[in-house]
C-alpha cells in the first residue's frame, strides 16, 4: 500500500516551483505561482488562524512592500528615490481629512482677523461720523462767536475813539435798513424763483401733452408716413448736428475775427496794412470790370451792327410810344368832350330846379297872403 499510493508530502506545488514541507492547515490559503498578497508580508499567517508560518524558498523568501510599486489611477508608476526622512506612504482618508481641518483651522483664524478688522473699521467709521457731526455744529457756533467778537471789537474801537452814541445809532439805523432792504429783496428773489418754477413746470407738462399727441398721430400714420416721418427726423437731426458744428465754427470766426481787430487796434502798422488790403481790392476789382468790359468790346463792324441794331430798337420803340400818346391824347380829348356835356347837363338840371325852386316860393307866398 504504501508502495503503490504517494505521500502527501512528496507531492509538488503546481506551476510553483516550491516544495511545501507539509500541507497546510486548513485555515491558511495557499500561495500560487508568481502572486504576492498585498495584505500581508509572505511567510506570515492569517491573524486568528490555527497554524504558524509556512516556509517557502526562491522568489517568496524575498521581502516585497507594497510601496515599492505603488497603483495609481493611470497605472504603474516608476520607483521613488531620495525620499527625505520618514514620510507617510499612504495617503488614506485620514490624511487628508486632518490636511482639510487644517485648512478650515487656518481660514476661520483668518475670518475672525478679518471680521475683528471690520469690527474696528465699523467702530471708527461711526466715531469718525460723529466728530464730524460735532465738527459741523461747533463750526456754526464758532461763526456765531465770530459775528459777536467782531460787534463786541467794533463797540470797543468806538469807545475807545470817544464816538458819541448819536453816531452808533445812526450806524445801526444804517445797517437795519440795509439789512431790511436786503430782506425784501431775498423775498421778492424767492417768490419770483417760485413763480418760474410754477411756469416751467406748467412748460414742462406741455410739452409732454404735445409729445404724447405727436405720439398718437405717428401711430395713427400709415406705414409709408411713418417711415417719411422718420426719415425727415434723421435728417433734420442731421441738419441740426450740422447746424452746430456751423455755429462753432461762426463763434470760433467772430472770435478770431474780435481779436485781430483788437490787435489792429493796438497797431498802427496793421492798420495801414488793412487799409492798403482795401484799397488793393478795390483796384483788382475796378481791374477786373475793365477785363470784363474790354472782352464785351468786340471789332469796329459788330460796334456799327450793334449800334444800328440798338437805333433801330430805339426808334421802333420811340414810334411805338408815340402812337400810344397820340391814342391817350384822343381818350383824353373824348374825356374832356363828356365832361363837358356832363357839366351843360348838369346846368340845365340846375336852371329847372330853381325855376321849379322859384314857382313854389310865388305859390307859397300867394297861400300865405290869401290865409
Amino acid at each position: 500500500m504504501a508502495s503503490n499510493h504517494k505521500s502527501s508530502a512528496a507531492r509538488p506545488v503546481s506551476r510553483g516551483g516550491v516544495g511545501l514541507t507539509g500541507r497546510p492547515p486548513s485555515g491558511i490559503r495557499p500561495l500560487s505561482g508568481n502572486r504576492v498578497a498585498t495584505a500581508m508580508p509572505p511567510g506570515t499567517a492569517r491573524p486568528g488562524s490555527r497554524s504558524g508560518p509556512i516556509g517557502t524558498g526562491g522568489v517568496l523568501s524575498s521581502q516585497i512592500k507594497v510601496a515599492d510599486r505603488p497603483v495609481t489611477q493611470q497605472g504603474l508608476t516608476g520607483m521613488k528615490t531620495g525620499m527625505k526622512g520618514p514620510q507617510r506612504q499612504i495617503l488614506d482618508k485620514s490624511y487628508y481629512l486632518g490636511l482639510l481641518r487644517s485648512k478650515i483651522s487656518e481660514l476661520t483664524t483668518e475670518v475672525n482677523k478679518l471680521q475683528k478688522e471690520i469690527e474696528m473699521y465699523n467702530q471708527e467709521n461711526s466715531v469718525y461720523l460723529s466728530y464730524e457731526k460735532r465738527a459741523e455744529t461747533l463750526a456754526v457756533e464758532m461763526k456765531e462767536f465770530q459775528g459777536q467778537l467782531a460787534d463786541y471789537n467794533m463797540l470797543v474801537d468806538k469807545l475807545n475813539t470817544n464816538t458819541e452814541m448819536e453816531e452808533v445809532m445812526n450806524d445801526y439805523n444804517m445797517l437795519k435798513a440795509q439789512n431790511d432792504r436786503e430782506t425784501q429783496s431775498m423775498d421778492v428773489i424767492f417768490t419770483e424763483r417760485q413763480a418760474k418754477e410754477k411756469q416751467m413746470r406748467s412748460v414742462e407738462e406741455e410739452i409732454e401733452q404735445e409729445k404724447q399727441a405727436a405720439d398718437d398721430i405717428i401711430k395713427n400714420m400709415s406705414l409709408e408716413n411713418q417711415v417719411k416721418y422718420l426719415e425727415m427726423k434723421a435728417t433734420n437731426e442731421k441738419l441740426l448736428q450740422e447746424l452746430d458744428t456751423l455755429q462753432q465754427q461762426l463763434d470760433s470766426q467772430n472770435m478770431k475775427k474780435e481779436s485781430m481787430e483788437a490787435e489792429i487796434a493796438h497797431s498802427q502798422v496793421k492798420q495801414e496794412a488793412v487799409l492798403l488790403h482795401e484799397k488793393l481790392y478795390e483796384l483788382e476789382s475796378h481791374r477786373d470790370q475793365m477785363i470784363a468790359e474790354d472782352k464785351s468790346i468786340g471789332s469796329p463792324m459788330e460796334e456799327r451792327e450793334k449800334l444800328l441794331k440798338q437805333v433801330k430798337d430805339d426808334n421802333q420803340e420811340i414810334a411805338s410810344m408815340e402812337r400810344q400818346l397820340t391814342d391817350i391824347k384822343e381818350k383824353i380829348n373824348q374825356f374832356n368832350e363828356e365832361i363837358r356835356q356832363l357839366d351843360m347837363d348838369l346846368e340845365e338840371h340846375q336852371d329847372s330846379t330853381n325855376y321849379g325852386w322859384k314857382i313854389t316860393e310865388k305859390n307859397t307866398e300867394s297861400f300865405k297872403k290869401q290865409v
